[in-house]
């Protein structure tokens, strides 16, 4: 099923901004969410290229999301939990994070994700780039911990090693 909604934690926006590549996000899906526990974490640092670009955009929706009690439960930060409570709620969306105790919360509940990396072979995938190598780079040089054997089997799943 392809994947054409999604709700947005601030990693992936911050480090997506950072780089240059948030272009690709109203290209790759239809419906984008970003909650609003991420949007003020996110416009907090006032210098940051997220703080400064985000505001600007207009191709996401902004909303207050309650925190699901299963998802209060991990201890999450306000981000990641509100990200995962509005997937719990609207399944038809895929949350959009790349913290790992984020991703451990949303596999044992059965929540949908997708790292910042996918959305990189995503676009290769669906042609808006044409290759995932110097976009990783780009990714890593904005902040984005990937170890190289990640980015070797993003390479792979993009049809690049």
């Amino acid at each position: 099923m392809p994947i054409r909604q999604v709700v947005i934690n601030a990693s992936p926006l911050i480090v997506l901004f950072k780089s240059g590549q948030a272009e690709l996000l109203p290209q790759l899906f239809e419906h984008m969410v970003v909650p609003q526990s991420v949007y003020d974490e996110i416009t907090a640092v006032k210098t940051d290229a997220a703080a400064t670009q985000l505001p600007t955009v207009t191709w996401y929706n902004q909303t207050a999301v309650p925190i699901d009690p299963a998802i209060l439960a991990w201890n999450l930060g306000a981000g990641e939990s509100a990200v995962l409570s509005f997937v719990l709620a609207n399944p038809a969306y895929r949350a959009m994070v790349d913290n790992t105790a984020a991703r451990r919360c949303a596999r044992a509940l059965g929540i949908a994700t997708l790292g910042t990396g996918g959305a990189i072979v995503l676009a290769k995938r669906r042609g808006l780039i044409t290759s995932v190598g110097d976009r990783l780079q780009q990714l890593k040089d904005a902040g984005l911990w990937l170890s190289e054997d990640v980015v070797n089997l993003f390479k792979q799943q993009a049809g690049e090693a």
